[in-house]
C-alpha cells in the first residue's frame, strides 16, 4: 500500500498535469475557431471556381489538357500523406499513417512514392522502407496559398512529365469538432466530374479564348484544392487536440478523486490505529 507522502506527491503531480491539459484545450479551441473561419471563407471561392470550370468545359475539348489525361493504368503513383507537426491529438496522426500503409497494399500499385506533409509523417516514413520523394516540413507554421502553390507546381511537373500516372492525397477531413474522417482523394488527373458541366443556352464571349482560360484555371483549381486539404487538416487537428485534452482533463479529475479517497482512507486508518494504541496503553496502565 502506498504511503501518504507518495499519494500527496501523485495528487500534486496530477493536478499540475490537469492544469496543462486544460490550458492546451483552451489554446486549441481558439486555434480551431480561426481555422474554421479560414476554411469557411475558402468555400465560396472554391464553388465559384468550379462553376466557371464547368461552364467553360462545355465549349472546349477538355480531353486534350495534360492535367486531365487519363492513363491506361495507375502503376506509378505519388501519394501525399498529410499529418500534423505535433502530437497530443488522440489518434489523429495514427489514423492517417495506418490508412496510408493500407492504401499501398489494397490498391495494388506497382510503384508508390510518398510526399509526407507534417513532421509526424516525415518521422514515421523515414524509418520505413518506402520511397520518399520530397518533404513538406513546417507547412502549418505559415499556411497560405503560396505554400499550396509550391507543392502543387512540383507534383504537376512530375505528372505532366510522365513520372507518375496519378497523384493522391490522404488527409483528415474536418466533419465536426469531435469527428474527423480519413479521406483519400485523387488530385491528378483531375476528376472529370469537377470540370464537366451541363450545356448552357447562354453563349458568352471570352477574352482570351476559352482554351486559354481553361489552361489558366486548371492549375489554379489544383492549387486551391490542395490549399483546402491543408485547411481541412489544420482544423481537424485542432478539433482532435481539443477533444483529446478535454478527455485528459476529465481523466485527471477522476484520478485526483480516486487518489484523494485512497489518501483519506489510509490517513483515517492510521488515526484509528493510533487511537486504539493509546486506549490500549491507558487500559494496560490502569491495571
Amino acid at each position: 500500500m502506498p504511503s501518504t507522502i507518495d499519494l500527496r506527491r501523485r495528487i500534486r503531480s496530477t493536478k499540475n498535469t490537469q492544469q496543462i491539459t486544460k490550458a492546451m484545450k483552451m489554446v486549441s479551441a481558439a486555434k480551431l475557431r480561426r481555422a474554421q473561419e479560414r476554411m469557411m471563407a475558402a468555400r465560396p471561392y472554391s464553388a465559384a471556381l468550379r462553376e466557371v470550370l464547368a461552364s467553360i468545359s462545355t465549349r472546349v475539348d477538355i480531353s486534350k489538357h495534360p492535367l486531365l489525361a487519363e492513363r491506361e493504368s495507375e502503376k506509378k503513383v505519388l501519394m501525399l500523406v498529410v499529418t500534423a507537426d505535433r502530437g497530443l491529438c488522440g489518434a489523429f496522426n495514427a489514423n492517417v499513417l495506418r490508412a496510408a500503409q493500407n492504401a499501398m497494399v489494397e490498391h495494388g500499385w506497382e510503384h508508390v512514392e510518398l510526399l509526407p506533409i507534417g513532421r509526424k509523417a516525415i518521422e514515421f516514413f523515414r524509418r520505413r522502407p518506402v520511397t520518399v520523394r520530397r518533404q513538406g516540413a513546417h507547412v502549418y507554421q505559415a499556411l497560405s496559398l503560396d505554400t499550396a502553390r509550391e507543392i502543387a507546381q512540383g507534383i504537376t511537373e512530375d505528372f505532366v512529365s510522365g513520372e507518375f500516372d496519378a497523384v493522391y492525397v490522404l488527409y483528415n477531413e474536418f466533419k465536426s469538432v469531435i469527428a474527423q474522417r480519413v479521406t483519400l482523394d485523387r488530385l491528378l488527373p483531375l476528376p472529370r466530374h469537377v470540370v464537366e458541366g451541363e450545356s448552357n443556352a447562354i453563349d458568352y464571349l471570352y477574352e482570351p479564348g476559352p482554351e486559354q482560360i481553361l489552361n489558366d484555371l486548371l492549375p489554379k483549381h489544383l492549387e486551391f484544392q490542395l490549399y483546402r486539404v491543408l485547411l481541412e487538416s489544420a482544423a481537424a487537428e485542432q478539433g482532435a487536440r481539443m477533444t483529446a485534452m478535454e478527455s485528459a482533463t476529465k481523466n485527471a479529475s477522476e484520478m485526483i478523486s480516486h487518489l484523494t479517497l485512497t489518501y483519506n482512507r489510509i490517513r483515517q486508518a492510521a488515526i484509528t490505529k493510533e487511537i486504539i494504541e493509546i486506549v490500549s496503553g491507558a487500559a494496560a496502565a490502569g491495571h
